[in-house]
C-alpha cells in the first residue's frame, strides 16, 4: 500500500517555535528523491532548507510563500502517483484536524543548556541524545554552540552528542588566559574530564577546528575521530581583514557585511543573526576575549600554528569538509584524500557551511561516525 508522507516545519535550535516560509524549490507534480530539497523557510536565526525524507511526488502545498506556522505545522505532501486524491485530501484535513502546536511548557521540557564550574571557570553546554559514542561539538572564533543549530539534533539521533562555549565565547567565562591554542585545548579536557568523557569523536569547526587537531597531538587516547569543518591550524593563510573587523566592529552597519562573509548565500544572513550577534559583542569583556584570541592565534593576519604534521600522525579516521566558496579560510587547505582521510568539498558553500549546507554535512558526517 502507497504511503501519504507529510512535511512538516522543522525545529531548528531550542528558541524555534515558529517559522517563515520562504519558497517552494519544487513545483506541484514534480519528482522528489530522497534529500531533495522541497521548500526554504527561515527561523528568527537563519534560513535553510527542508529536505525530502521519502521519494515520491510532490501532491500538495499546503502553505504560500511569506506565510509565518508553527514548529511541526504541515507544509506539504508527498506521495506516490497512484494515491487518490481524495485521500490525500483526506490526510490533509486529519494532520489539520488533529494539529496542536507546542506549548511555552513542552518547549521547555526539552533538552537546555546547562552550566558548570571547571578550574573555577564557567562553561556552559548542551547535550542531546543518548548512547552510542559520544561526540563533541566545537565551535569557532566568534562562534557559539548555536553555530551547531542545524546539526546537533541530526546527530544525535543515534549518539550522545556535546556543544559547549568556548572560553570568551556564548554564556562561557570571558577570561581566555593567554589566548593560545594549548589554554582552549586545556579547557576542551578540561570539560571531558569534568563530565567523565574518557574519549569522544572531535566535530570542530574553524578555530574549533584546530583545538581538535591540538588535542588529538596532545592527548590522542582522548580522540576517537576527527571531523574538521573549514579547519583552522592546517595551513597559514586566512581572512586577516574578517578577522579584525569582527573584533572592533560594534554596529549593525560594519558588523553585517562581515558576517555576509562568511556565506556564500548571504540572503542566510538574518536580521536576528546580526542583532544576537551585537548582543555578544556588547558582552563585557568580549571584545577583549577576542583580541588576546586574534592576537595570538591570527596575528598579522595569518594563522600563527600549524598542525598539518599533527593531522598526517594522527593513525585514525579523519573526515574533512570545507565549503568550495569559503571567503575565511582557503578551501585549497584540505588535505589530499586517501586512506584513513575523507574530504568533501561542497562547491557553493561558504565558511558557515555546516549551516549552508546542513543536510549534506549531517549526512558525511553521519555516514563517517557509522
Amino acid at each position: 500500500m502507497s504511503q501519504i508522507h507529510t512535511l512538516t516545519m522543522p525545529k531548528w535550535g531550542l528558541s524555534m517555535s515558529e517559522g517563515k516560509v520562504n519558497g517552494w524549490l519544487k513545483e506541484l507534480g514534480d519528482g522528489i528523491s530522497v534529500g531533495d530539497e522541497v521548500v526554504e523557510v527561515e527561523s528568527e536565526k537563519i534560513a535553510g532548507a527542508v529536505e525530502a525524507p521519502v521519494a515520491g511526488i510532490l501532491r500538495r502545498q499546503v502553505v504560500s510563500e511569506d506565510d509565518i506556522i508553527p514548529v511541526g505545522a504541515l507544509l506539504g505532501v508527498i506521495a506516490d502517483e497512484e494515491v487518490s486524491d481524495a485521500d490525500i485530501d483526506a490526510k490533509v484535513e486529519d494532520f489539520l484536524a488533529n494539529f496542536v502546536p507546542p506549548s511555552e511548557d513542552q518547549e521547555e521540557g526539552g533538552p537546555a543548556p546547562v552550566k558548570i564550574e571547571i578550574e573555577g571557570q564557567r562553561l556552559r553546554y548542551l547535550k542531546r541524545g543518548e548512547g552510542g559514542n559520544q561526540v563533541l561539538l566545537i565551535h569557532g572564533f566568534g562562534g557559539d554552540l548555536n553555530n551547531w543549530l542545524f546539526n546537533h539534533e541530526a546527530l544525535a539521533a543515534k549518539r550522545e552528542v556535546f556543544a559547549l562555549d568556548l572560553p570568551g565565547h556564548g554564556e562561557s567565562v570571558k577570561a581566555v588566559g593567554d589566548g593560545s591554542l594549548d589554554t582552549l585545548t586545556d579547557r576542551v579536557i578540561g570539560f571531558m574530564d569534568t563530565l567523565g568523557i574518557e574519549s569522544a569523536h572531535l566535530v570542530g569547526h574553524s578555530m574549533g577546528g584546530a583545538i581538535c587537531l591540538n588535542l588529538a597531538k596532545r592527548a590522542p587516547s582522548r580522540v576517537k575521530s576527527l571531523v574538521l569543518v573549514a579547519s583552522a591550524g592546517l595551513g597559514q593563510d586566512i581572512n586577516g581583514d574578517y578577522i579584525g573587523g569582527f573584533v572592533e566592529s560594534q554596529d549593525r552597519r560594519s558588523l553585517k557585511p562581515l558576517l555576509s562573509e562568511l556565506f556564500a548565500d548571504t540572503n542566510l544572513v538574518t536580521r536576528q543573526l546580526v542583532e544576537d550577534m551585537l548582543k555578544y559583542k556588547r558582552l563585557e569583556g568580549v571584545t577583549d576575549a577576542l583580541r588576546t584570541l586574534a592576537g595570538k592565534l591570527f596575528p598579522e593576519g595569518r594563522q600563527a600554528v600549524t598542525l598539518r604534521p599533527a593531522l598526517d600522525a594522527f593513525g585514525k579516521p579523519i573526515l574533512v569538509i570545507w565549503g568550495g566558496a569559503d571567503q575565511i579560510i582557503p578551501a585549497s587547505h584540505a588535505p589530499t584524500p586517501g586512506g584513513r582521510v575523507q574530504v568533501g568539498v561542497l562547491n557553493g558553500k561558504g565558511h558557515m557551511v555546516q549551516m549552508e549546507a546542513a543536510n549534506e554535512v549531517n549526512r558525511l558526517i553521519d555516514d563517517f561516525l557509522g
